[in-house]
């Protein structure tokens, strides 16, 4: 028997078919380790030595895993055909040598592009070794990720409490995003005219032309700019004559779009079927699995032969002879990666139209525009006639113009456009035909006031064509990239725009001033670039990791040593802008509206930033940062999250002690609940989020035999550790604190002296002598004693320690009591009043 690993349980199924007897096909469900969650994972002075550990989730399939390779003759490792397969391919082999009994076993490596009969089978034909090289580039990208969040993270808990994370390349997305917001501040619109004349010509032929000269000066796109210059224009224009001077017609081509890349597949599925990349990837990835489509991670535009074949005998057989080219089209992408081996995104049989899969929904929806596209790259060229008519007022000091088009052979456009909408484009602009000498008359003339707009704000779309552009980042990624910034609250998205949320400006001007190299497009690009050179073994994957540490372990010494007064001055600035716009109303932004003396800055507190007054703290005068107030966002509650991996509802309430998280039980399971720290605001909070802080207390890691626990109580965030505590910054810090920083802070607290036991109590119960925040105590069960400065501590007797417990639980009553003793007390209050 022979088992074949692969990723999803839906291509082991497909793959199984195809197969037949003699072969075993299970899933890994991805990877089935990572680096160990925490700090220390990757230690950067010994070579970057890793410590992976199997996933909490995964060690159940490892398990079966092992023990179908126990039996079987041969294991084929059959994950994905990119950098990501390779290295799960990488772990399973890693994971599966060191268990008993499988070192002698034989291991190999197969890739398909697409899951078909034919692929799979000719792969099977042709297995190879674990790609070293592909194996190298992920573990550097997933290394330097790891090492830039990990060291990062806590230079931000410092210097700018709110700020969550920062990433290699998510950051440099957010800087696109907020230097767009920036353009838009900036923008000073202006404002300009434009007039058009209705001109009428013998047998009722007319034309509508814009004012292109005055004066035989050519017209600049804002050279009207003002409404009495315009208005006098339209006024001679209405009592003048024309002649046409000219009639020039031209042919022109329209070439159709290579076949998807990744990229171009979520670009045009933004456009044209409003998915994000997320959801674009989805559904790509089932078909996929299904058999219906190539490889879905490619940057290649290139097509087989085979497949080439089959698309133009298909053109051939539903279009006209014309729709066909001579010649087969070939494509080349511009990208020099390792997916570029890779083929288009294309259906796996072209014969298949979309409207006989049994498929619906968001498959359906990406199988037709991939159809379509791959279809049409192969069709011929569209065809038109444009045509510019040029007139001249009959005193020649009017010049005006207009064009028009005539398709003359639809071509691929007869089945696909590329764009949002260019059906417009398409359209017959037809003229009436007229001749050079012809005599017009103008019948109306009007003029029309504009204004430039600014910069429009990213889409899905256009940000990944951007990053595409400058080289960051590859396209497998960014559908995560876009997800991390919005779970991250940095970005919102509304009318399928990118808006930069506050935080996420504050954390951008912050790596801007302080770590510019690293959020620098060059640096990003040049980056990605050598990654992929390690691909291709062109660099040594442990030298790129050297330099780039390097410099960026210099940079965070650097910033860890600034004062946090430093920085805010420096946000502050960058951000005035911003925060302190100047309008007409408001001339003065930055003058206290309370105290109208003291000027108002950037603050940074525990809970992120704020607009605070100078003369604080006799003016008290506070702004959030662009967020509603906490109770204008608590009037908003509750509000669902989502569910938890047993499916718990998780919700995010308010009651009488402020906002909280609350995941309910199963069954006869109780619910959980979980306040939120002064760090964390409702706008923060998130599905993952609220998970962590539900399963609060978190064990970082052990130490010296013993674990290290984060959690949050009554005094705020702290951690434990046998018998030392020491607090931390925030409640994020509880939530994301790793093994070096948790370990640097314990070994700054002096050890608790520990619990020594004076003996039993007269009722069985021990009695220990501890030392607390406001000096020794006794401690039994429940009950706590201080005891007198008159007794030396290290002298207490059994029979003292018995006594001042006994007094303590005397000036302690029962809750009965304790209602009684109030009760009397509110009389005699009720007496003395009276």
């Amino acid at each position: 028997m022979q088992l074949v690993i692969v990723e999803s349980p839906a291509k082991a199924k497909t793959i199984e078919r195809y197969l037949g007897n003699g072969f075993k096909v299970m899933a890994s469900y991805g990877h089935i380790r990572d680096l160990d969650p925490g700090e220390g994972s990757v230690d950067p002075q010994n070579n970057f030595a890793q410590k992976w550990s199997i996933n909490s989730d995964a060690n159940r399939r490892v398990k079966e895993l092992t023990e179908a390779a126990k039996d079987a003759d041969d294991i084929i490792l059959a994950t994905d055909p990119d950098r990501e397969g390779e290295a799960i391919s990488w772990h399973l082999y890693s994971v599966l040598r060191e268990k008993r009994g499988m070192k002698s076993k034989h291991m190999r490596r197969v890739v398909f592009h697409e899951i078909t009969k034919t692929a799979v089978l000719k792969a099977m034909e042709n297995p190879r070794d674990i790609d070293e090289e592909l194996v190298h580039a992920y573990l550097a990208r997933r290394l330097l990720d790891y090492l830039v969040g990990y060291t990062l993270s806590p230079v931000l808990w410092r210097k700018l409490p709110g700020a969550r994370s920062a990433g290699r390349v998510q950051s440099v997305a957010l800087r696109l995003i907020c230097e767009r917001e920036k353009e838009i501040e900036r923008f000073v619109p202006i404002h300009y005219w434009t007039v058009t004349a209705d001109l009428g010509f013998t047998k009722d032929r007319q034309i509508s032309a814009k004012l292109e000269m005055v004066d035989g000066k050519k017209l600049q796109p804002h050279d009207i700019n003002s409404a009495q210059m315009a208005n006098d224009f339209a006024s001679a224009l209405r009592v003048s004559s024309v002649n046409v001077i000219s009639v020039d017609t031209k042919p022109g081509k329209r070439t159709p779009a290579p076949p998807f890349t990744t990229s171009t597949l979520q670009q045009e599925a933004s456009r044209k079927l409003s998915f994000g990349a997320r959801r674009t990837m989805q559904a790509a990835q089932k078909l996929y699995e299904a058999g219906f489509i190539t490889y879905m991670r490619t940057d290649g535009t290139s097509l087989s032969q085979e497949a080439v074949g089959a698309i133009r005998d298909a053109i051939k057989s539903q279009f006209s002879a014309r729709h066909l080219p001579s010649k087969p089209r070939a494509y080349k992408s511009k990208a020099a990666n390792a997916q570029e081996a890779h083929e288009a995104i294309r259906p796996t049989n072209i014969n298949k139209k979309p409207s006989e899969l049994s498929i619906d929904g968001d498959q359906r929806r990406l199988y037709d525009l991939i159809w379509m596209r791959t279809m049409a790259c192969q069709m011929s060229d569209a065809e038109h006639l444009d045509t510019k008519i040029t007139l001249q007022t009959t005193d020649q000091r009017f010049g005006l113009g207009t064009t028009g088009r005539v398709v003359t052979f639809g071509g691929f456009t007869d089945l696909y456009r590329e764009g949002l909408d260019d059906q417009e484009d398409e359209k017959d602009r037809r003229l009436p035909k007229l001749e050079v000498g012809e005599e017009g008359k103008v019948l109306r003339a009007e003029d029309e006031a504009h204004a430039t707009k600014p910069p429009a704000r990213f889409s899905e779309a256009s940000l990944v064509k951007k990053l595409e552009e400058l080289g960051i980042g590859r396209p497998s990624t960014y559908a995560s990239i876009i997800s991390v910034l919005e779970e991250r609250r940095y970005v919102r998205i509304e009318q399928r725009r990118f808006f930069a949320e506050d935080t996420g400006r504050v954390l951008s001007a912050f790596l801007e001033a302080f770590f510019e190299r690293y959020v620098a497009y060059g640096f990003t690009a040049e980056l990605e670039a050598k990654l992929d050179q390690i691909t291709s073994g062109e660099l040594n994957w442990l030298q790129v990791m050297h330099e780039f540490w390097q410099g960026f372990e210099k940079s965070v010494k650097d910033i860890a040593e600034l004062r946090v007064r430093d920085v805010i001055d420096v946000l502050d600035k960058e951000l005035e802008m911003h925060l302190f716009p100047v309008t007409e109303e408001n001339p003065e932004p930055r003058k206290c509206p309370k105290c109208q003396a003291g000027q108002l800055g950037l603050r940074i507190a525990r809970n992120g930033g704020f607009i605070g007054c100078s003369n604080y703290p006799e003016c008290t005068f506070t702004r959030s940062l662009g967020q509603s107030t906490e109770g204008d966002e608590a009037s908003e509650l509750p509000r669902d999250l989502g569910y938890d991996d047993m499916q718990r509802l998780i919700s995010l309430k308010t009651g009488r002690f402020g906002p909280y998280v609350e995941r309910t039980g199963l069954d006869d399971e109780k619910a959980k609940r979980a306040s939120l720290p002064k760090d964390i605001t409702i706008a923060m909070v998130t599905l993952d989020l609220a998970i962590k802080l539900l399963n609060l207390p978190r064990e970082v890691g052990y130490h010296e035999g013993e674990p290290i626990i984060a959690q949050i109580g009554r005094f705020g965030p702290y951690l434990t550790h046998a018998n030392k505590t020491a607090k931390l910054a925030s409640g994020m810090e509880a939530l994301e604190i790793g093994m070096n920083l948790a370990v640097e802070k314990l070994a700054k607290v002096k050890p608790k002296p520990p619990a020594k036991l004076i003996g039993e109590h007269t009722s069985g119960k021990p009695i220990e002598l501890k030392t607390g925040r406001f000096g020794p105590y006794l401690h039994m069960e429940k009950v706590m004693a201080n005891i007198p400065k008159s007794m030396d501590p290290d002298q207490l007797t059994l029979a003292e320690a018995i006594s001042l417990i006994d007094k303590k639980m005397e000036k302690t009553p029962t809750k009965t009591r304790k209602s009684g003793t109030s009760a009397t007390k509110s009389r005699g209050r009720a007496k003395k009043s009276g």
